[in-house]
């Protein structure tokens, strides 16, 4: 896992007199779980939706997989590999968990949405379906209605989603926010599932979970990245401690 797959350097962005990211710099290397941790208001969601190519920075680079990536908008990003789950809002509420997974590839094909009524049958589109609907943990209720699925299931749903574009890098903006533990496990287990398989960058405040899942850690306070280091490093890292993991702050 040495082998850098995003790389990030000097990025900057300001709203007014707020740096949300100041001189940002950070990489995510192929395969590796890269928690990116902080305080409210660190500029993490700021982040991610420069890397997504939904807001512009103002200096600095990202490349991913040694290619530049100013210019290029969302939907090129998701072309080269790069998806952001816990984005996607639409689902078909009245049809399957394998249904939604199965629309969703066959949108990544270029077709319309109008063509699924032929698309429900289809093996091309169900069988991989079912494989990421595994991999998300979810392979027992892949015949369930979402509308009858739980909160944590409906994320799960959304990670299977998400995989369905067979990216090279996801993007998790707080995967556990609002599950309960048994939830919270669920989806630990299927994140672990997909661990030096695909690069994942965590955006996550639930310690429990970014100390289970990470390769590394990067502690983002004020939009600047005061460490990067284990979870061992980070924390045993007094100046981590004093910003974010003191007493209180977790």
């Amino acid at each position: 896992m040495t082998d850098v797959l995003l790389q990030v350097e000097g990025l900057r962005k300001r709203f007014g007199g707020v740096a949300a990211t100041d001189n940002l710099t950070l990489d995510v290397r192929a395969g590796e779980v890269h928690a990116l941790i902080g305080p409210n208001g660190a500029g993490k969601t700021t982040f991610i939706t420069q890397l997504m190519g939904e807001l512009t920075p103002d200096a600095g680079s990202v490349r991913f997989a040694g290619q530049p990536l100013e210019g290029l908008d969302t939907a090129a990003r998701v072309r080269l590999g790069i998806a952001r789950t816990f984005q996607i809002t639409q689902t078909l509420d009245e049809e399957t968990a394998q249904a939604n997974v199965a629309l969703t590839i066959q949108a990544h094909q270029g077709h319309s949405f109008r063509f699924w009524k032929n698309a429900a049958t289809d093996p091309s589109l169900n069988e991989p379906a079912r494989r990421l609907l595994a991999d998300a943990g979810l392979a027992a209720r892949r015949n369930v209605q979402v509308r009858d699925m739980s909160h944590g299931e409906h994320k799960q749903l959304e990670l299977a989603m998400a995989l369905a574009s067979e990216p090279r890098l996801l993007l998790l903006d707080e995967p556990m926010a609002g599950l309960g533990v048994s939830e919270s496990r669920q989806m630990i287990d299927a994140l672990k599932t997909l661990k030096g398989r695909i690069a994942i960058l965590l955006v996550e405040h639930d310690m429990d979970a970014v100390f289970a899942l990470a390769d590394r850690i990067s502690v983002l306070v004020y939009g600047k990245v005061i460490a990067t280091g284990t979870a061992q490093e980070i924390q045993a890292d007094p100046q981590v401690r004093a910003a974010y993991l003191g007493e209180g702050d977790a």
